[in-house]
Formats: C-alpha cells, sequence, structure tokens
C-alpha cells in the first residue's frame, strides 16, 4: 500500500525517530523540502519517507570517521535532492571508502602483530632527542609528549641533562602507535593493546585493540574500529539496496505530493 498521505507523526513512528528529527532533517537537507496544505500543515510524500529512511540507516551507531561521515551525509543530500541515480552512484563510492578503512585497519594491525612477535626495529647510531625522533617520523613534537602522557610510551632520559633519548625500542613503538593512529584506532583502544603487550602477551594484542575492558568507558567508533568497520559495510550494502529500490520507483516519475491536510 503506497504512503501517499502521510504526517510528521507517522513519519516519526514508520522510522522510530521523534517527529521534532524529521522537522530537523527536512531543516539540514537530509530530505527534500516538504510542500505545505494551504492550512500549512507538512504534505509528505512516499519519496520523503524513503529518504528519512535512508537518512536514518546512514546516520544511526557510533561516530565512523570523518571520511565514512563525509560520504554518508553526501549520499543522504544527493538523496535528498532527488538525484537516485546520482545517489546511487555515491552509494558504491561509499561501499569503496569503507572497504579502503577495512584494509588499512587490517593492514595496520598486521603490522602490529609482526612488530609484537619480535621484528627487530632498525638499528640506530646514537639516541635521537625528541625534535630528531619527531622529524624521523614525521610527527610533532607535540605528538610526541601527548603519547607519552597518555601513557602509549616511555621514554628514557639523559642523566646529567634530563633530555628524553628515544633509541632503537621507542622508535618501534612510535611506528606502531602512528600506523594505528593514521588507521583511525583511537588513543585508547591502543593504549588497551600496549598495556597487554607490556605484560608480556603477544598473541591477542589484534582482538585487545577492538575490545573495551569492563571498566573501560567506550566514547568512539575508533575504539572498537575493526568491529566498527565490518558494520558499515554491511550498512553500505543495504544503502545500496535502498537507494536501488528508490531509483527503480522515482527516477523516472519525480513523486508529487498528497493533495490532502493531514494533521502534524
Amino acid at each position: 500500500m503506497p504512503y501517499n498521505r502521510l504526517s510528521t507523526g507517522k513519519i516519526a513512528r514508520i522510522v522510530g525517530c521523534h517527529p521534532n528529527t524529521v522537522r530537523l532533517y527536512e531543516q539540514i537537507g537530509f530530505i527534500a523540502p516538504v510542500p505545505r496544505s494551504a492550512k500549512g500543515y507538512r504534505l509528505y510524500t512516499e519519496a520523503h519517507l524513503d529518504q528519512m529512511r535512508l537518512a536514518r540507516m546512514a546516520m544511526s551507531g557510533v561516530y565512523p570517521g570523518p571520511s565514512i561521515r563525509r560520504s554518508l551525509i553526501a549520499l543522504i543530500r544527493r538523496t535528498a535532492a532527488g538525484d537516485y541515480p546520482g545517489a546511487l552512484s555515491l552509494a558504491y563510492q561509499h561501499l569503496e571508502i569503507v572497504r579502503a578503512e577495512r584494509l588499512q585497519a587490517d593492514a595496520a594491525a598486521d603490522f602490529l602483530e609482526r612488530w609484537a612477535s619480535g621484528d627487530p626495529p632498525p638499528a640506530l647510531d646514537q639516541p635521537l632527542l625528541i625534535g630528531q625522533a619527531a622529524r624521523l617520523l614525521n610527527l610533532t613534537n607535540d605528538m610526541l609528549r601527548n603519547w607519552e602522557r597518555n601513557g602509549l610510551i616511555s621514554v628514557p632520559r639523559s642523566p646529567r641533562s634530563r633530555y628524553r633519548l628515544y633509541q632503537a625500542a621507542q622508535i618501534g613503538r612510535l611506528r606502531v602507535i602512528r600506523l594505528l593512529r593514521q588507521a583511525g584506532y583511537s588513543p585508547m583502544a591502543i593504549l588497551r593493546m600496549l598495556i597487554l603487550f607490556d605484560q608480556g602477551a603477544a598473541a591477542d594484542l589484534r582482538q585487545a585493540l577492538d575490545t573495551p575492558r569492563p571498566d573501560e568507558d567506550v566514547y568512539m567508533a575508533a575504539d572498537r574500529w575493526l568491529s566498527t568497520l565490518a558494520d558499515q559495510e554491511r550498512r553500505a550494502w543495504d544503502l545500496i539496496a535502498l537507494v536501488e529500490d528508490m531509483v527503480e520507483k522515482y527516477a523516472q516519475t519525480p513523486s508529487e505530493p498528497a493533495a490532502s491536510s493531514p494533521s502534524d
């Protein structure tokens, strides 16, 4: 049965949100502008309902990282603009973005496992000062200090000058931290893994990256990045299916607003 007479409340009930969310999504361009009746009531169409379903599906769950989020918002806005073939192209591009993030995350976890198994770090002729270590790793002094403050690394100091002295072991550890951060893992996930490593465990580090402890607050998707990316890939396929359905329904014949005046 086609949804040709819809109120804000009915849209909200169908997609499982508050009516104010429906109004907000129209305001920020996540669904198409809704025409009004002579009495000022919103006149939603089935296309608005499908756009709302897509927006809710795309934005549900934990924060997925900036590149994935940007891709999702572009897809939502393209659908709201009524460009369904263009939205389908963006949906497939989004899938590739998620897959690339998964490959990067897996590669970083593989590098972690090789490092933990005892791959020797490159030898240094002499210990490096903080500026030298930062230049070698293409990082900043502040990043190195911040990682040390957050417990990711402990750096020995010169007994005379008290300057930090980065040796081969610290440089190898910093390479792992840098790669994991670039791959999207949160500082909390990396700290959780490094605590386990420093306790002598090397077999379950990949799992530790993705498994918060019972006493640990989880604030970001990156706190369990591998699972988040797996969920995002499944969601990407669901979004493709939904957009394909919208192409079939609306690409050739744009939907018209309902002629009734339902209560808002």
